[in-house]
């Protein structure tokens, strides 16, 4: 094949790349379903196609605010579209994690009894296992879609939060308001749920976004192993393993801009939720105040 077909496709080329994906988002509906999600609100081109009539690899420009890669696809566009596949396994794992152990937690903890014992072994086991080795074996296995990322990684987080959950109520079950409540008669439900929950939220909120922070992490290393959402979608953590090998040329071409982007993107979003969650923490510190 001649430099010239590789430096300027054809339209027949062309055309064939853009039906493999019109095929991949048809046979994938979730896949679709997350590119469309306010798509309309973003005027940008589409991550997955390249402009031709751009150049190749090439630098932060007019035309193209942070370049292009060696498909010819705009970085910033495929940069918007990967926040939106880190944002929802972080926030989505945070919240399965939030369900599956926070909930069972505060119950148990309140209740203690055999149940409080057995959940509380089940999560020392849990976390001795290397949840990084089980989140590659399932994702091998069962598959690279969006949900499933999600939600295994979800589940690895439940023992986590459920031991954070469980802290937290243990501080205040005993407290004289909420004794006080148990002597007028409010049901279980009520103390948990008007008593309890209050004191812990700002726990909550503020160990969740770590946890948001922590399953964004994860998403990238696996998507760098090539264990996440496969391509054209484009996540930080794709992005990071195409343009790692454009780093030393290995493709006869270099282009740093592909790997630093992605990296500070994900850098920044980090450090904003673990400020934010400090932030809170320190807000809601009631040890802290001086009378």
């Amino acid at each position: 094949m001649s430099s010239t077909s590789l430096t300027h496709p054809t339209n027949e080329a062309f055309a064939d790349i853009k039906g493999e994906i019109v095929a991949e988002e048809e046979a994938d509906p979730t896949k679709k379903k997350l590119g469309a999600t306010f798509a309309s609100l973003l005027p940008l081109p589409n991550p997955n196609l390249g402009n031709y009539n751009s150049v190749q690899n090439a630098g932060p420009g007019w035309g193209h605010i942070l370049g292009t890669d060696d498909l010819y696809r705009d970085i910033f566009s495929r940069l918007v579209y990967g926040a939106r596949v880190s944002l929802v396994v972080g926030f989505g794992g945070a919240l399965i994690g939030l369900v599956v152990g926070g909930i069972p937690a505060m119950i148990s903890a309140y209740r203690r009894g055999r149940i409080d014992t057995a959940l509380n072994t089940g999560s020392y086991i849990v976390l001795a296992f290397p949840a990084i080795v089980a989140v590659i074996a399932i994702v091998s296995f069962w598959g690279k879609s969006l949900f499933k990322i999600t939600l295994v990684i979800g589940l690895f987080a439940a023992p986590l939060i459920f031991r954070v959950v469980r802290a937290s109520t243990l501080s205040y079950a005993t407290r004289d308001f909420v004794l006080a409540a148990k002597a007028l008669g409010a049901s279980d439900t009520r103390i948990l749920s008007r008593e309890i929950l209050p004191n812990i939220m700002p726990t909550i909120v503020s160990f969740g976004l770590i946890a948001v922070a922590t399953i964004v992490v994860l998403e990238g290393s696996l998507a760098f192993l090539g264990l996440s959402v496969p391509p054209p979608t484009p996540s930080w953590g794709n992005m990071l393993n195409e343009g790692s090998t454009l780093l030393t040329g290995a493709k006869g071409q270099t282009n740093p801009w592909l790997v630093i982007f992605p990296a500070t993107a994900m850098f920044l979003l980090l450090i904003s939720l673990n400020v934010i969650a400090d932030k809170l923490r320190a807000y809601f510190d009631v040890s802290d105040i001086k009378l």
